[in-house]
């Protein structure tokens, strides 16, 4: 079914091109911006959580923090706000495939990414976390979804802050779904206060991955993974 955003203008200003995909919190689009001639990315809310007031509150006030972070390897904010009762958040294409596309790729052709490969792609979000966490950010879910692979071979850190505005709402550690499961570290599962090491932990589950094809910790279920990474 094709859905309800592709063809038509939201805000009366994006063009919304084609849908790029969509999980538990929102959808997110391709779309031409007309007013700056470019085109943008932007992740539609879902009503159920559009309609919830601590969630919008939290959501305006991270975006607003998110916002302010410029480094080359975190993918810029342009625009954050609510449309008839929708929130949204417009933040820059970045054409390419995110990392966990490129090793699910690379291991239906049974080929292992180079070492040199790892340690750049590493070093990038190395450096993008270092940055954040001293602006005094935390992203909270870095995992090889959240990693996008331009053209160029540069790698970019998405959605910063969303599992921080979700957090109390629908991403607690036992909702946790099981693509960001095999990722968490042990304070977050266990709900402890994180810092930016929670992040390290997570970019070292998807190095070891990167480097041996493999995760550390393997399940059929999301809490079994959790409690791996715990004990």
């Amino acid at each position: 079914m094709e859905d309800e955003w592709v063809g038509r203008t939201f805000n009366d200003r994006y063009e919304i091109l084609e849908l790029l995909g969509t999980g538990g919190m929102s959808s997110v689009y391709k779309a031409n911006d007309p007013n700056l001639d470019r085109v943008v990315a932007i992740k539609i809310i879902h009503p159920h959580l559009s309609v919830n007031e601590e969630f919008i509150r939290r959501f305006r006030t991270e975006a607003q923090s998110v916002a302010q972070l410029r480094h080359p390897n975190i993918v810029q904010v342009f625009d954050f706000d609510s449309s008839d009762g929708t929130a949204y958040i417009v933040f820059e294409f970045v054409p390419g495939e995110n990392l966990q596309e490129r090793l699910a790729r690379m291991s239906e052709s049974g080929r292992a990414m180079s070492p040199d490969e790892v340690t750049n792609i590493s070093s990038q979000i190395s450096s993008a976390l270092d940055y954040a966490h001293r602006q005094g950010l935390v992203h909270r879910d870095v995992k090889p979804a959240n990693i996008i692979l331009d053209v160029h071979g540069n790698a970019l850190l998405a959605d910063f802050g969303i599992v921080k505005i979700t957090d109390d709402i629908q991403h607690t550690a036992t909702g946790a779904v099981i693509g960001t499961a095999r990722y968490l570290s042990p304070e977050q599962i266990k709900g402890q206060p994180l810092d930016g090491r929670t992040d390290i932990y997570s970019l070292g589950v998807a190095m070891f991955e990167m480097a041996s094809g493999e995760l550390p910790y393997k399940a059929d279920s999301a809490m079994t993974i959790m409690m791996m990474h715990v004990n």
